[in-house]
């Protein structure tokens, strides 16, 4: 697997893909797949060092406690394949070992309940990475499919904890007031891990160019997603597709503030799909996802090495290449995990 560059001279280089692939960190923002020995195998073939894996969406404090018992089990019963991260120490160790570094992340503050003392509690539990809200109303603020009453005081102080102990703060699935109030109010970058362009594709979860301008502004980070229907081309994309919508990204933000998330769901059937289009889970529809197929040649964590090659085949340089899979990503977890 090859693409070619341009060198000094004006002339281009051949860039062998695989061996930049394997030789890169790859981290991808936000993964939500089924936690099992099939994954965990198929992240080692793609060369995945690390990952944001979810363990806590609707959940309360005792349930989410209780999937990171089993998360935890998990890793302990694959050392060959998985690493519990605490740290970007961690993500170069995991890379060392040719294993993958698991960073514990919510999709919603809603295990920390009323509490502001269990920010800390689940920090101490190996927890990196905290998205405020997931599409609907909290107690910290509001997510992107009702009106935007923005962050409460209770959200200024989780917020604040979270600057203060070192969790990343994710805005994904955010409102756009209760998003730009956090990004005002971190002392900390904070990122969307998992978004797309609205430019591209009109949705509510997708993010304005103004809205992603924001973020890069004021120190942000951009992880871009490739769940399809918030593509351009939805379940007809292509692995093009998804490097035209980094590309995007790229352009608004910059080399260093933009990196990969995304949101793979691999092994979910679909009734997994039907409890997220739904409030809580269960409560009112919130949106119609339809069809859920990820973009043609990365469909698989495995397949992982072949967004490398499609970057590189797109015009970007191996050192751009190497910041958007992980660099970056790797920069920004040091800054806001730093003690």
């Amino acid at each position: 697997m090859s693409a070619h560059t341009a060198a000094p001279d004006g002339t281009t280089a051949p860039v062998d893909a695989a061996a930049l692939h394997r030789d890169a960190i790859v981290i991808d923002g936000l993964i939500v797949a089924k936690w099992e020995s099939a994954l965990f195998e198929d992240m080692r073939r793609g060369g995945l060092t690390a990952a944001n894996c979810t363990v806590s969406i609707w959940e309360g404090f005792q349930d989410t406690v209780d999937a990171i018992v089993r998360m935890n089990a998990l890793i302990d019963a694959h050392p060959e394949h998985l690493l519990k991260v605490r740290s970007t120490a961690d993500i170069l160790r995991a890379k060392r070992e040719g294993r993958t570094g698991i960073i514990l992340g919510f999709q919603n503050a809603t295990a920390f309940e009323d509490q502001l003392g269990y920010v800390r509690v689940f920090k101490e539990l190996g927890v990196g990475v905290v998205q405020l809200c997931y599409n609907t109303q909290n107690l910290v603020g509001t997510g992107c499919y009702e009106r935007d009453g923005g962050l409460s005081g209770f959200g200024r102080e989780v917020l604040a904890e979270m600057n203060r102990i070192g969790i990343l703060c994710d805005l994904s699935h955010v409102g756009p007031n209760t998003a730009r109030e956090a990004i005002l109010a971190s002392s900390q970058p904070v990122c969307y891990s998992h978004c797309l362009p609205s430019g591209l594709k009109d949705h509510p979860r997708n993010k304005s160019d103004a809205e992603l301008k924001f973020i890069a502004d004021h120190g942000g980070f951009v992880g871009v997603t490739m769940f399809a229907p918030f593509l351009r081309n939805g379940v007809q994309s292509r692995i093009e597709d998804y490097v035209e919508a980094i590309r995007y990204v790229f352009k608004l933000v910059g080399e260093e503030q933009v990196g990969i998330g995304t949101d793979f769901t691999q092994g979910h059937d679909q009734a997994f799909f039907e409890r997220l289009v739904h409030d809580k889970g269960y409560a009112r529809r919130l949106t119609n996802f339809g069809e859920i197929v990820n973009p043609l040649g990365i469909r698989t964590v495995g397949e992982f090495p072949n967004l490398t090659a499609a970057l590189l085949k797109g015009g970007f340089r191996p050192s751009q290449v190497r910041r958007i899979m992980g660099e970056n990503w790797l920069r920004l977890l040091d800054t806001v995990w730093a003690e």
